[in-house]
């Protein structure tokens, strides 16, 4: 992990996104003129674009490399992790693209960016709970932004209410919320993704992990729900690691990390949970996954990195994931 004095000391072998930041993650508030040097000496870029508002594009992606601003996706960041990351990124330079179900916070949001003064700032609304929705979303980012150089797969739920539930798709309700439509958004964002490199992509997973039962991955069997929540995010782990490995020598960085324990979410508070960690924290583990120098295909708990459950290292198993999920969003088998 390089100090403030040696930022400018890049591994070659790190690929880092366009913009970077002072010190910790921790510090929401950005000194861009103290790294000003150093971020033109790595080659990297920030600038604040004009673009706010649901659906609006951002007008700063035309023009030279020194003129385009860094665009980075966060999903379910109207509130909790997401909306702290959402802003710190912004407070870099960085044109936040918000992703919600609640255009009101949505929006607010995005006011608040651009009435920072530093960074910009979109808003789209997107139920993950269709597939549809996904592919929307998808195809609206690629229609308004020529480049994405960060995708943090954050939005989640922690249970369906009343026990099993299924999506609009039909598909057990918390794996297709919190991994099955991130998995198609990555997909369909990938190229955009790779032409963007160096980038990164952060699967926000977590330390509960339960094994994937192929045999029913629709937790149908009796006593099965209660997986749900760990076999989404095991999920999650082992498509970073996959998708890490496929990528490998693109520029393309691609982690997975249980930020914090039991953090003061809302998501938390609603499963009578008493916190025991702050968003603070856990927003200072996705962000050094974003501009820290980090090798790709690694889980990460908190700001170490650590052992995922088994299954994540099978990869007989990542490939049985791989191949189920494609089959589930129509994907279809991939190409060669």
């Amino acid at each position: 992990m390089h100090g403030q004095s040696d930022r400018c000391s890049v591994p070659l072998t790190f690929h880092p996104p366009r913009f970077m930041i002072t010190s910790r993650a921790r510090r929401r508030s950005i000194a861009l003129t103290a790294t000003g040097a150093c971020l033109l000496a790595l080659g990297f870029h920030t600038g604040a674009g004009s673009a706010s508002g649901q659906g609006a594009p951002n007008d700063a992606h035309d023009g030279d490399a020194l003129g385009q601003q860094d665009v980075i996706l966060v999903t379910g960041s109207t509130s909790g992790l997401g909306n702290e990351v959402a802003r710190r990124l912004a407070a870099t330079g960085a044109h936040v693209i918000v992703h919600g179900r609640n255009q009101e916070r949505g929006m607010a949001l995005v006011r608040e960016i651009e009435e920072s003064g530093v960074g910009s700032a979109s808003f789209y609304a997107a139920d993950l709970a269709s597939l549809a929705e996904v592919r929307s979303l998808a195809r609206t980012v690629l229609e308004n932004y020529d480049r994405l150089d960060v995708l943090v797969n954050n939005a989640g739920i922690g249970s369906a209410r009343d026990g099993r539930q299924e999506s609009r798709d039909g598909h057990e309700l918390v794996f297709q919320v919190n991994y099955l439509s991130h998995f198609l958004l990555t997909e369909l964002l990938l190229p955009r993704i790779v032409e963007s490199a160096p980038a990164r992509i952060v699967n926000v997973a977590s330390a509960a992990q339960s094994p994937i039962d192929f045999d029913d991955v629709m937790l149908e069997e009796e006593g099965a729900i209660g997986r749900a929540y760990g076999q989404s995010k095991l999920a999650q782990i082992l498509h970073a690691f996959d998708l890490a490995e496929a990528l490998a020598g693109t520029g393309v960085v691609v982690n997975a990390l249980h930020p914090a324990t039991f953090m003061d979410t809302g998501m938390v508070r609603q499963a009578g949970v008493e916190p025991r960690a702050t968003v603070d924290e856990g927003a200072d583990a996705v962000m050094q996954l974003i501009v820290e120098p980090v090798e790709s295909g690694q889980y990460f708990n908190g700001l170490e990195p650590a052992r995922a459950n088994t299954q994540a290292y099978d990869e007989d198993a990542r490939e049985k994931l791989r191949s189920l999920s494609r089959k589930l969003v129509g994907l279809g088998p991939p190409e060669g």
